[in-house]
């Protein structure tokens, strides 16, 4: 049975992915809160420590990383040091420091988002970091191919995200329907492709 690591399992997409996956595949779940592996992406010695106690496995998937969407003119450079941290080189390390952990054949997929091609007012660190991700990814895939595939998803909004948000779920897609696409990249992605996850 292939052994996953799922980081951000404990989330909206993340448990999503982790339902849908249940009974295929040994899922080791990681999450700053609620799961079996406790990690903080912005720390490298973290996520080292979850490495090692994963071990070998054969697939990795991040849904986690947080950064900050505000105005421009309200951000401070400590709203650029967090978002660079986390979701940027939350996922840079994640692949620099796991690669030898995932099995011949495996993958790795990140998190981007579409903010990253269709940047709004207020996004400009969220587009920067998505864009970044994706950047890295493209290069990466280079460096590491063909033994582990690196990809990613670029989620748009998700309908259950917008229903908190008091917006017509409507306008984004599913969570379920977010996690099949992060599945299939998982599973048969080509290295260094983007998959788009939007309505």
């Amino acid at each position: 049975m292939p052994r996953i690591l799922i980081i951000g399992a404990s989330g909206l997409i993340g448990s999503q992915i982790c339902a849908q996956l249940a009974g295929q595949d040994e899922l080791l779940k990681a999450s700053r809160h609620d799961a079996s592996y406790p990690v903080d992406i912005s720390d490298p010695a973290s996520l080292g420590a979850l490495l090692d106690a994963v071990g070998r496995v054969d697939g990795m998937v991040c849904v986690a990383g947080m950064v900050r969407f505000k105005r421009w003119n309200r951000i401070e450079d400590e709203d650029w040091a967090f978002s660079l941290a986390n979701k940027l080189m939350g996922q840079v390390n994640l692949v620099r420091q796991g690669v030898s952990h995932v099995n011949d054949g495996g993958a790795i997929t990140l998190s981007s988002g579409l903010l990253a091609q269709y940047p709004v007012a207020g996004s400009s660190i969220v587009s920067t970091v998505n864009a970044a991700i994706e950047g890295f990814v493209r290069a990466a895939a280079l460096e590491l191919g063909p033994r582990v595939r690196i990809n990613a998803v670029s989620p748009g909004w998700v309908a259950e995200t917008l229903q908190l948000m008091r917006q017509d779920p409507a306008q984004g897609l599913a969570a379920a329907q977010v996690a099949q696409v992060y599945i299939g990249q998982l599973k048969n992605g080509a290295a260094s492709s983007i998959a788009t996850a939007s309505h």
